[in-house]
C-alpha cells in the first residue's frame, strides 16, 4: 500500500514537473520571439530619429532610451536563457551550471566560483534537468536573501552518486527551516525543490557553520539510463 502510494505520488510530481518545463518553454519562447522582436524594433526606430535636431534635452532622453532599451533587450534574452534548457541539452549539466553562475553573478559585488566533477556526463536528460533547476532557484535565493558576498558551487561524482554543495558567505537555513519554509505558502519555489528531490530519490540538507551556510545534494545516478 505504501508502495503504490509512493508510485501514485512520484507520477503526479512528475506530471507537475513536466507541465512546469513545457510552460517555462512557452514562455522563453514568446519573451524571445515576441518581447525582444519589438523590443528590436523600438530600438530601430529610436536609431533613426536624427539626434542632430534635438535640443540638448532631447539628445539626453533619446541616448538613455536607447541604453534602457539596450539593458530590456539583454534582460529578456537573459531571462529567456534561463527559462530554457538548451544549454543543458548541448553542453550538459556542468557547463550549464557553470554559465547561469557566471551570468547572474556578473556586474554584482559577490565572488562565485564553481569547482564541479567532469567525470559526470548526461545519463538522463529529463534528471539533468530538474538538478539544474534546482540548482537555478537556491542560487537566486541566496542572492535575492542571503546578503552573501561569497558563493562557491562544487560537485563529485563518486559510486554513482552526484553530489552538488553550494557554500555561501551570507544568511542561510538550517535544515529545520527549510522543512517549515517548504510548507509555508510563500515557499512555492522551495517545495518545488523538495519535489524534484523526492522525484530523483535523492537527499537535501542545509548546515550552518562558522563561516557561512552549505547546502548539499546527493542525487544516485542510475548508469543504466539512456
Amino acid at each position: 500500500m505504501q508502495e503504490l502510494h509512493e508510485r501514485q505520488q512520484n507520477q503526479l510530481i512528475e506530471a507537475a514537473i513536466r507541465s512546469e518545463e513545457t510552460e517555462r518553454h512557452r514562455i522563453a519562447e514568446a519573451l524571445h520571439d515576441e518581447v525582444g522582436a519589438i523590443l528590436s524594433s523600438s530600438k530601430l526606430h529610436l536609431q533613426g530619429i536624427n539626434a542632430s535636431l534635438l535640443d540638448e534635452r532631447g539628445k539626453q532622453l533619446h541616448e538613455k532610451g536607447k541604453e534602457l532599451l539596450d539593458e530590456g533587450i539583454q534582460k529578456v534574452r537573459g531571462i529567456s536563457h534561463n527559462l530554457h534548457s538548451n544549454i543543458l541539452k548541448e553542453f550538459g549539466l556542468n557547463e550549464a551550471i557553470r554559465h547561469f553562475v557566471k551570468k547572474t553573478i556578473e556586474g554584482s559585488i559577490i565572488k562565485a566560483t564553481t569547482r564541479l566533477d567532469d567525470s559526470y556526463t548526461t545519463l538522463n536528460a529529463e534528471n539533468d534537468i530538474s538538478i539544474y533547476r534546482m540548482v537555478q532557484e537556491l542560487l537566486n535565493n541566496i542572492l535575492k536573501h542571503s546578503k552573501a558576498d561569497e558563493i562557491l558551487v562544487s560537485s563529485t561524482y563518486q559510486n554513482h552518486i552526484l553530489e552538488i554543495t553550494i557554500f555561501h558567505t551570507g544568511i542561510g537555513l538550517t535544515q529545520q527551516q527549510f522543512e517549515e519554509l517548504r510548507y509555508n505558502k510563500d515557499g512555492l519555489g522551495l517545495k518545488n525543490i523538495m519535489n524534484r528531490v523526492i522525484l530523483l530519490r535523492g537527499k537535501i540538507e542545509f548546515f550552518s557553520e562558522a563561516d557561512g551556510y552549505r547546502i548539499r545534494i546527493n542525487v544516485p545516478i542510475n548508469t543504466t539510463a539512456t
